[in-house]
C-alpha cells in the first residue's frame, strides 16, 4: 500500500481480498488453527513458517489491523496489544531487564507514570525522569552506562506539552539507544514520528484510533530503522541466540523485523495480553474515518480554545495551537496541521470550581476517557493522576485545578453553549 496516499491507507490498507473472498475484514473468532499434519505445526512453533495456530501469538483479524498501523506509521511493523498500558510496558521491557536504566520524560500520562516509577521499579528496572523541555545537556546527564532507551508521549496527556522528538532522538542515538514516543494524541494523522528520527511507536487505539470509545487496546510499532548489531552489547536478547526459541537469533533471521519477531515469539507468547479479535475489528472501522475525524477534533477543539481564552472565567489555558502557548512554535514544526482534540485549561476558583464546572455540564460528560466522538470532560488530579504526589503532579506538568477537555465532533456551537452555561454555574 506504499503507494497510496495516507487517506486511501486508512481504509485500505492491511486487508485485500481475493477472488470471492469477503470485502469487509472478515473476525476470525477462533482461538485455534487446524492443520493435516504435526510437522507443519512444528514448523510453526519454531518460527521456521508463517501462519496460525493459537490466537495468543498471531490471529488473521489483528495482524491485519496491525499491518494497516504500521503502514500509516510507516514502520516495518506492529503488534496489537490488550490495551495502552501493555503497548507500553511490552514495548519497554522487550529491549529491557533487571538491572537496567531508562530515561523518561516526566510529562506522560498519570499510568504510564506509575507504571514506570512504582511497578516497573519492583521488576528491577530504574527511571530517570526528565523535564520535557530539558536540554541536550540535562538529557545527557541523565543516561548511565546500563541506560537501554528514552520514553517520551509526542504530545503530554494531559498537561499537552510538545516534545522535540529531534533533540531527543539525536541524544538517544548519540548515546546508542532507541526513542520511543507514545503518539496517542497526535495520532498518524497530525504526527509520524519516524520522520522525524524515533525508532518505535505505540498507540492507545482507545483513543482516537478507535474513536468511538467501544474497545480497549494498543499497538507497538517498529521503525526498523534502529541498528541493533551495532549496539549488540546492549540488546543482548535481539543479538543472541533465544534458548527458549531454539537458538534463533531475531536480528540475524528476521532482520528489520527482529524487535516486533521478539515482541510476539517471546513477550506475547509468555504474557499473553493480546487484544480480541473483536476489539480489532471494531478498531479498524475506527480507523476508516480516522483521517476524517482527526481534522474535525482538531477545527473544534481550536474555535472551542479560542473562546476559553477570551473568557475572564478561565485562568489559565493550554492548546499548543494558540500562538500565545508556549508549545506554539514546536507544534508549527512537529504538527502544523493541528495537534488534537484535547484541551487543558483552569477555572477561576480553583479545585472546587473546576468540579462544580465539570457537574453542570450537559453536553459534555465526565467520563475518565479522552479522544472520541463525543466530547467528554475530566479532572486528572482527581481521577487518572490521584496516585501521584502534588510534586509528581508539577513534574508531569498537572496543577490541581487542570480541567481535561476533550472536544468531539459534535457541532461546536453546541460545545461552546454548554461550556458557557456550565461556567454561568
Amino acid at each position: 500500500m506504499s503507494e497510496y496516499r495516507f487517506n486511501t491507507k486508512c481504509i485500505q490498507s492491511g486487508y485485500s481480498p481475493k477472488n470471492g473472498e469477503p470485502r469487509v475484514l472478515p473476525i476470525t473468532q477462533s482461538t485455534t488453527f487446524k492443520y493435516d499434519s504435526s510437522a507443519e505445526m512444528a514448523r510453526l512453533f519454531d518460527l521456521e513458517e508463517s501462519g496460525y495456530f493459537y490466537t495468543r501469538l498471531a490471529n488473521p483479524t489483528n495482524d491485519a489491523v496491525a499491518k494497516k498501523i504500521a503502514d500509516l506509521e510507516g514502520g516495518v511493523g506492529a503488534m496489537l496489544t490488550s490495551s495502552g498500558q501493555a503497548a507500553s510496558f511490552y514495548s519497554i521491557f522487550n529491549i529491557c531487564s533487571a538491572g537496567e536504566h531508562i530515561i523518561s520524560s516526566a510529562a506522560i500520562y498519570g499510568g504510564t507514570f506509575n507504571l514506570i516509577a512504582v511497578t516497573m521499579k519492583k521488576l528491577g528496572i530504574e527511571c530517570t525522569f526528565v523535564s520535557p523541555d530539558c536540554t541536550e545537556e540535562e538529557l545527557e546527564a541523565a543516561f548511565k552506562p546500563n541506560t537501554k532507551l528514552i520514553f517520551g508521549e509526542s504530545l503530554a496527556n494531559p498537561s499537552l506539552t510538545v516534545l522535540d522528538i529531534e533533540k531527543f532522538a539525536r541524544v538517544a542515538h548519540r548515546n546508542g539507544v532507541p526513542l520511543i514516543i507514545d503518539n496517542t494524541f497526535p495520532t498518524p494523522v497530525n504526527l509520524r514520528p519516524f520522520e522525524w528520527g524515533a525508532d518505535i511507536v505505540i498507540h492507545s487505539t482507545t483513543k482516537y484510533m478507535d474513536g468511538h470509545a467501544t474497545a480497549v487496546g494498543g499497538v507497538i510499532v517498529d521503525s526498523g530503522n534502529f541498528d541493533w548489531e551495532k549496539h549488540s552489547d546492549k540488546y543482548p536478547g535481539l543479538t543472541t541466540p533465544d534458548d527458549s526459541y531454539h537458538g534463533i537469533t531475531y536480528t540475524e533471521k528476521f532482520g528489520r523485523m527482529a524487535y516486533i519477531t521478539k515482541l510476539v515469539a517471546q513477550l506475547m507468547r509468555d504474557l499473553g495480553s493480546i487484544q480480541s479479535p473483536m476489539n480489532a475489528f471494531l478498531l479498524n472501522l475506527g480507523l476508516e474515518t480516522l483521517f476524517l475525524r482527526v481534522p474535525r477534533h482538531c477545527e473544534n477543539a481550536m474555535k472551542a480554545a479560542q473562546w476559553l481564552e477570551s473568557d475572564d472565567r478561565i485562568s489559565w489555558i493550554e492548546y499548543p495551537d494558540l500562538k500565545s502557548s508556549k508549545y506554539y512554535e514546536l507544534a508549527q514544526k512537529y504538527m502544523p496541521n493541528g495537534t488534537s482534540g484535547v484541551i487543558s485549561f483552569g477555572i477561576k476558583g480553583g479545585r472546587e470550581a473546576a468540579t462544580k464546572f465539570m457537574d453542570s455540564l450537559k453536553l459534555a460528560a465526565v467520563v475518565t476517557h479522552v479522544a472520541d466522538a463525543r466530547t467528554c470532560v475530566l479532572h486528572p488530579a482527581s481521577t487518572t493522576h490521584r496516585q501521584l504526589t502534588d510534586e509528581q503532579l508539577y513534574a508531569c506538568g498537572i496543577s490541581p485545578d487542570l480541567v481535561r477537555l476533550s472536544v468531539g465532533i459534535e457541532d461546536i456551537e453546541d460545545i461552546i453553549a454548554d461550556l458557557d452555561s456550565a461556567l454561568g454555574k
